[in-house]
């Protein structure tokens, strides 16, 4: 996640991906209504007019947060797709690409959570969420078609299912009502693919895992 922020040539781009970084921390820290366009740039330790060379205002920045995030998210979710893992580890795959993001940069999993996908706006975006959920849904899909997972379940509703249970684990983390050390993270992981894999499972009473 976030490599398109970070993976910025020179020059221009470098500034560029300079008030996207300082934007995450300052939405994170004041919230996006909270904050002003002068407090992203006075975080990146630029002039106000620079960042309005690259950005038409504070909502632009916001969404290209988004955009460039959730591009780099379906990447990486693609790659896990195109494996020939099996269906459990490619979901495995899905599960800690998303909550492993949490480790890495809080900031940003914290502004993708509280500004973007509880948005009332988030209507507007909806095309690129479905997008993951339509990569999970392959996933099951093959799953099914190889005889890994039961063909009586709705993969679609499935996929809805699984990516639902990790971005409430993420709110979680973002809310401080779960615990998130290195050891509750790789056991969400588990948890949500035992829970979801086992219901899916051929076998009846692998279902009871």
């Amino acid at each position: 996640m976030l490599r398109r922020l970070t993976e910025r040539s020179n020059g221009g781009e470098d500034k560029r991906g300079l008030i996207l970084h300082a934007a995450v921390r300052v939405f994170a820290r004041k919230g996006f209504h909270g904050c002003r366009v002068g407090d992203i740039a006075e975080e990146a330790g630029v002039a106000h007019g620079l960042l309005y060379h690259y950005f038409r205002s504070k909502d632009e920045v916001l969404e290209c947060v988004f955009n460039e995030t959730w591009a780099d998210i379906l990447a990486a979710a693609r790659m896990v797709e195109e494996t020939d893992e099996p269906a459990r580890e490619r979901l495995s795959g899905i599960a800690k690409i998303l909550l492993r993001a949490w480790r890495r940069d809080p900031d940003l999993v914290r502004v993708v959570i509280r500004e973007v996908v509880r948005s009332p706006e988030l209507q507007r975006r909806i095309s690129e969420i479905h997008a993951a959920f339509a990569a999970i849904e392959r996933i099951i899909v093959r799953g099914q078609e190889e005889g890994e997972f039961r063909s009586d379940v709705d993969p679609r509703l499935a996929s809805f299912v699984f990516y639902g249970a990790l971005e409430e684990i993420l709110t979680g983390w973002v809310l401080g009502t779960l615990d998130d050390g290195d050891e509750q993270i790789a056991r969400a992981e588990q948890t949500v693919v035992e829970i979801v894999c086992g219901g899916l499972a051929p076998d009846r009473q692998a279902a009871k895992l």
